[in-house]
């Protein structure tokens, strides 16, 4: 077992056993002892849809999160194993007779792509328009859609513990290096935080970064403690490890070196923020994936905790509302709650806007207010984040009230605007404007920028 970590005046930490970690991917599906007694029918659907849709989950998941009572209807094991209607049926049916006819991998991989080419593999315009460029160079592995804010993609972090089904960034995981975004140039991206010091949060995202050794994690942070990245007040760490498998900060080889990595930055001046991705209640109910939290906490760090509204995983206000309660209690603070994007398997997870926002709504008013802190239900569109604040009638006409949380245009947030209301619209795309506008206030200066020109 490594060494422990502990800061004063500080609990010590409980002891735990160091936990060899073994992922499960298509390929050996037959290999996982836990769905074997499953309908073989629904085998074979999993088989079809993992040859098309990303596949990966470890022990841990398995044997810790997953109540195998519940199957098919347990939230855990919706969010990690594939089930026949995440594809389109006719998708489906397609790479389905590929699998009856027995053909080879390379046909059934043909077909697979042709097939996540019409899943909208990058939404919002993540490939086309937050690319930024360096020296007149193009920047592999970096956006920056919103002014102070740039993502960062290392390539030792294009992977994850295991895969969510709903996962936005599921191209990533595919195979496909033309759907792939993800560098391996630390100096690169220095060298445009350096030059741009409007930026005051750097997001390091994937995959899930928290999937890399910690030496690797410090070759692109410790450097931001020079004083040429002062601007850069904010470390964010996007990861779903505190779900998937909280060992990598308690037991793995190098948690220590993470931990004490935390500590340095904060102690540094940086403001480091874990920004935890939550859907279920059901992640939080191990004691290692406490442990995680305290020892994260314990370095000064903060965690927030996001996650998209999702059918079949915790489309039910209990849901919601047991999950912030839960975060409060572990000093974790509720940030987001999301709007499923639209891509890949979204026809299956997707939530109509009205009912995503009475979820909302009616988990807000069970928890206290330090739980109301989780803004949504918010889109993550092209123009920016927008969130639903509301359902009302207003000079007689049934709207959606929405405003920008965050905006391509710094100046698009907060101002509030409308949308006729809809049973069905589920992404901002398919909302009109309200009181016969015909189009919305942000949308020629966004054109414009789509082509270029802003």
């Amino acid at each position: 077992m490594n060494s422990i970590v502990t800061f004063p005046n500080r609990i010590p930490v409980k002891e735990f056993e160091e936990r060899r970690f073994k992922v499960y991917t298509d390929r050996q599906l037959d290999k996982i002892e836990a769905i074997q007694n499953l309908p073989e029918d629904t085998l074979f659907e999993m088989k079809v849809v993992a040859s098309v849709l990303p596949f990966r989950v470890n022990e841990y998941v398995i044997n810790e999160l997953i109540n195998w009572d519940q199957v098919p209807n347990d939230p855990i094991y919706q969010l990690v194993f594939p089930q026949k209607a995440m594809l389109k049926e006719e998708h489906y049916e397609r790479v389905a007779q590929l699998h009856r006819e027995g053909a080879d991998k390379k046909e059934i991989q043909t077909i697979a792509k042709e097939v996540r080419d019409e899943l909208n593999p990058h939404p919002a315009g993540q490939m086309e328009m937050n690319m930024p460029e360096l020296d007149g160079e193009v920047l592999d592995g970096v956006q920056h859609k919103y002014r102070e804010t740039v993502l960062f993609f290392p390539s030792q972090g294009q992977t994850c513990h295991s895969y969510c089904t709903f996962c936005f960034r599921w191209a990533q995981f595919v195979g496909d290096k033309d759907l792939k975004m993800a560098s391996t140039d630390a100096g690169k991206l220095h060298g445009y935080l350096a030059e741009h010091p409007e930026v005051t949060d750097l997001l390091v995202t994937g995959g899930d970064p928290m999937i890399m050794k910690t030496k690797n994690l410090v070759q692109y942070l410790e450097p931001l403690l020079d004083p040429e990245y002062d601007h850069i007040q904010t470390i964010r760490i996007g990861t779903k490890a505190l779900t998937f498998w909280p060992y990598r900060f308690v037991t793995d080889k190098d948690a220590d070196e993470l931990i004490e990595l935390f500590a340095k930055l904060v102690d540094a001046g940086k403001h480091v923020a874990i920004m935890a991705h939550y859907n279920h209640w059901q992640e939080i109910t191990t004691d290692i994936a406490e442990e995680a939290i305290r020892r994260i906490r314990a370095t000064g760090a903060e965690i927030r905790a996001q996650g998209p509204l999702i059918k079949h995983v915790n489309d039910d206000t209990d849901a919601w509302a047991r999950l912030w309660k839960k975060e409060v209690q572990l000093g974790i603070i509720p940030y987001y709650m999301f709007v499923e994007r639209d891509t890949g398997a979204k026809n299956y997870f997707e939530v109509p806007l009205a009912e995503a926002f009475n979820i909302y709504r009616e988990a807000i008013k069970k928890v206290s207010g330090l739980a109301r802190t989780a803004r949504g239900p918010s889109m993550s569109a092209g123009p920016g984040k927008v969130e639903i604040q509301g359902i009302t009638e207003v000079q007689g006409e049934k709207v959606f009230v929405l405003r920008f949380l965050q905006g391509r245009n710094p100046d698009w947030v907060q101002r509030p605007f409308f949308a006729k209301y809809s049973e069905t619209a589920t992404w901002l795309h398919e909302l009109e404007p309200a009181f016969g506008e015909e189009k919305f206030f942000f949308e020629d200066e966004y054109e414009a920028m789509k082509k270029g020109n802003g």
